[in-house]
């Protein structure tokens, strides 16, 4: 093969597998004009014709348009800078294709109406700058007035979602399920009230910046009996919850009485709200986070241990 190969155009099409009529209309726009003809007039191409077909079948299939083909073949537009804005605009429509997905994959489960839907495509398709706003409102809800004590910033932002800009459809997903519990009033007053009884118990205490909160507490004391089957109402669980009632009157300055137990029960009442453990699993999915493990059983033996003793809200 040379530089004074002529092929006929069905022998062009052979080599590059695409039909006459493609070639042809290549050829009628410009992107692939004929070397010369034959005696009897028809079309003769050389390897440069070969070549550019070659590239133009693989950027077609990539989804350029022929404008910018002609360009690139011609090289009025270098290829790399083509690819670069295309390959953007692809991210964008993977982008897009994925929250689509997520939406109709949450649809299906659930057996959605139309309203239901609608809702939950709006919530995947917030922008940055919308998402940004929807939980500076929850978090402003929750903390607003109680924080300004310095503990509370980290707090904040332990409890801020940040989807990426790729998310994973699971992520999309917990996005999603995490925006419509941001908007619940009844969540947001939960929340609330766990920040107020949070900074009243730091007001009450040693001001000091790190200090572990009564959920804290009761992890530490009882957790080694919940995980040696100690029965929350048992003689055995009494140095467990004299440990944790303890431990919370000092943090909070106070003696450990009748009072500051039921104070204590309060918190963990508070923070056995089941939906604030699925914001938090829902919050590790959408950043990334390792899995959360479960409070709810601590909780639920703490709550069970205090009550056996007496104590009632």
């Amino acid at each position: 093969m040379n530089g004074d190969t002529r092929y006929s155009i069905g022998e062009l099409a052979r080599r590059t597998g695409l039909t006459v009529k493609a070639i042809r209309f290549y050829a009628d726009r410009g992107i692939v004009p004929p070397t010369g003809r034959s005696p009897a007039g028809h079309r003769r191409y050389g390897v440069q014709a070969l070549a550019r077909l070659q590239m133009v079948r693989t950027l077609r299939g990539l989804g350029l348009d022929l404008p910018t083909i002609a360009r690139i073949v011609d090289r009025e537009i270098p290829l790399a800078e083509v690819a670069a804005a295309h390959a953007d605009a692809l991210a964008v429509q993977i982008r897009l294709l994925r929250l689509r997905r997520a939406v109709l994959a949450m649809v299906a489960r659930r057996e959605c109406a139309t309203e239901g839907m609608e809702l939950m495509h709006k919530l995947a398709t917030l922008t940055e700058e919308e998402r940004e706003r929807l939980v500076g409102d929850f978090l402003d809800a929750v903390f607003d007035g109680v924080d300004a004590d310095p503990a509370f910033a980290g707090l904040r932002r332990s409890l801020t979602p940040q989807l990426s800009d790729d998310p994973e459809d699971e992520q999309v997903e917990a996005w999603i399920e995490l925006a419509e519990l941001l908007q619940d009033e009844h969540f947001r007053a939960g929340m609330r009230r766990l920040a107020e009884q949070y900074a009243a118990d730091r007001a009450d205490g040693a001001a000091t910046v790190v200090r572990p909160d009564a959920v804290a507490i009761v992890r530490a004391e009882a957790g080694p009996a919940l995980a040696g089957a100690v029965a929350p109402g048992s003689p055995r669980a009494d140095a467990v919850v004299a440990a944790m009632t303890g431990r919370y009157a000092r943090l909070c300055a106070r003696p450990d009485d009748l009072a500051s137990r039921r104070r204590l029960l309060a918190r963990l009442e508070a923070a056995s709200d089941p939906n604030r453990e699925r914001y938090l699993r829902l919050l590790s999915l959408v950043n990334g986070w390792p899995e959360i493990d479960s409070l709810a059983p601590l909780l639920d033996w703490s709550i069970r241990a205090l009550r056996s003793r007496g104590v009632r809200g």
